[in-house]
């Protein structure tokens, strides 16, 4: 289940971040921003099971509330209308978004007790770290 991923984060490092922004198309401004951003990600579960993750930013806060393996419409930090499906596969939570017959593939797992996220897009890697908030 995501329980092991419930709880407040803090993004302590990004790598590439910049190649995958450019990637997905987002624009220069939003790019600036992105890079500026020190997300802090809250992942709760309620009691109907649904899944809701925010991220906030001192720029914007996103949130999106979701049940594992459907999909649903999602507005990204850089505007982009995507569909979004979340789904368990083997302990890690696999994020894909689609739009313009375009994909990525967002991928968290749990190590060492930080939360990595994969962000994927064609032959772009970015890799955000993040560490449980106290």
């Amino acid at each position: 289940m995501v329980e092991q991923f419930v709880g407040k984060w803090k993004m302590t490092s990004s790598d590439n971040f910049d190649e995958y922004m450019k990637a997905v198309g987002a624009g220069f401004a939003s790019r600036q921003m992105a890079n500026l951003a020190k997300p802090s990600l809250s992942i709760a579960v309620n009691e109907q099971g649904f899944i809701s993750m925010k991220a906030v930013t001192t720029f914007k806060t996103l949130e999106i509330k979701f049940k594992l393996d459907e999909e649903f419409d999602e507005t990204t930090a850089d505007d982009r209308k995507v569909r979004t499906t979340l789904s368990l596969e083997d302990g890690k939570l696999i994020q894909k978004q689609t739009w313009e017959g375009k994909t990525t593939i967002i991928e968290r797992e749990i190590q060492d007790s930080k939360m990595i996220a994969k962000c994927v897009m064609d032959d772009v890697v970015a890799i955000r770290t993040y560490e449980k908030d106290a």
